[in-house]
């Protein structure tokens, strides 16, 4: 059995080291490309959401790699994701491709039922095993985690453009090559040594901006189209309303461990909208709300093209900028969504909020003066 899996930002880091523990072998779809989306696109319904093509044109390579079994995740609620594997594997059927399709659906009940679909891949290894493998792939999501939100901080900080990026590359092969918990423990010594050599001007003026939105745009570079990283050239320290980790802790291990969730913005979103709407919908305005009381300059939501959770954050968002008194943007991508056409966005955003930034310090200065 040789497994492959979707491209999510780094998730396949993590999913590679448990599976690895478990002595599968693993075949790591090419890095998402133009040539990916061009395979999902020409095989896939056209009104299907963009995470679902890309995803077909992974497995379509990984198939050209010689994997010839998919590990997907499942989903419920009204967001099409849960639909996903049921419709790419009519599609993978009809072109010809010999996959085997296990589907890890959420655990509803008790965290067993996402146990005992591991173990199925795991050819029956104990759960002793099994559970050291899934451990030792979350401390990996955890320690890439925590190196995206140290880039996030340097980028508009650094004084040689680009040396941060320089940094993330190498320490995420170091984080990928660990193979084990103590060796991934040394790991991260080295990139926090490797960081502290970014030199950085911390009296710059930095934009701080909050980001959220449907998961799958909000991780993987090449969908969101570098969003982070152009916005780090802009002078602009970026957040995400969520991470790799957190998601796996709220969806897989049902909150288990103690840390950052979906909680808290959960319940910020119920004074305008006090149900679940699918997806990221509900965390999208909850999260702009705790941006807006972080003291953030704005909040940019990033979705696919007719995502249907984030269309009905996008009608809300207005009303919670109005509210909370924090800009919003929303920039909506799929197959044709360009380089240049979303820098030019992002350029005029930022712009405004520095200006707006520029006169409310001018603003409480001279009140300051006066009175």
């Amino acid at each position: 059995m040789k497994v492959t899996f979707p491209h999510m930002g780094n998730m396949y880091i993590c999913l590679k080291a448990m599976l690895n523990y478990l002595g599968v072998e693993v075949v790591v779809p090419p890095r998402t490309s133009k040539k990916t989306m061009v395979l999902g696109v020409q095989n896939s319904p056209e009104f299907a959401c963009l995470p679902m093509k890309v995803n077909l044109g992974n497995f379509i390579e990984a198939y050209e790699q010689g994997a010839d079994t998919i590990l997907m995740a499942g989903g419920v609620g009204p967001c099409r994701f849960g639909y996903y594997a049921q419709v790419q594997k009519e599609i993978i059927e009809d072109l010809g491709l010999n996959y085997k399709m296990i589907v890890l659906e959420p655990p509803q009940k008790h965290i067993s039922e996402l146990l005992a679909k591991i173990k199925e891949v795991a050819d029956n290894q104990s759960w002793l095993r099994i559970i050291k493998a899934i451990r030792f792939g979350w401390l990996k999501a955890v320690v890439a985690d925590r190196l995206e939100q140290s880039i996030h901080y340097l980028r508009p900080r650094e004084l040689e453009q680009g040396h941060a990026d320089q940094v993330y590359q190498k320490a995420l092969h170091w984080i990928d090559r660990a193979e084990s918990p103590q060796e991934l423990a040394d790991v991260e010594k080295k990139i926090g040594e490797a960081l502290k050599k970014v030199e950085v001007n911390r009296n710059r003026d930095i934009i701080r901006i909050g980001l959220v939105g449907e998961i799958y745009v909000l991780l993987e570079p090449f969908v969101n189209l570098e969003i982070e990283r152009n916005l780090g050239k802009l002078g602009v320290e970026v957040e995400r309303s969520i991470y790799l980790s957190q998601w796996i802790n709220d969806h897989l291990f049902m909150g288990l461990l103690k840390m950052k969730s979906s909680k808290e913005s959960k319940l910020m979103a119920l004074p305008y909208v006090n149900h679940t709407v699918g997806g990221h919908g509900q965390e999208s305005i909850g999260s702009a709300v705790i941006f807006s009381q972080q003291g953030y300059d704005g909040v940019i939501q990033v979705a696919p093209f007719t995502c249907m959770p984030e269309i009905i954050a996008e009608s809300i968002l207005p009303t919670v900028s109005r509210d909370k008194d924090i800009p919003t943007y929303t920039l909506i991508v799929d197959e044709h969504s360009g380089d240049a056409g979303i820098v030019t966005r992002l350029e005029a955003f930022v712009d405004l909020l520095r200006r707006r930034k520029n006169y409310k310090e001018g603003t409480k200065k001279c009140m300051d003066f006066l009175g």
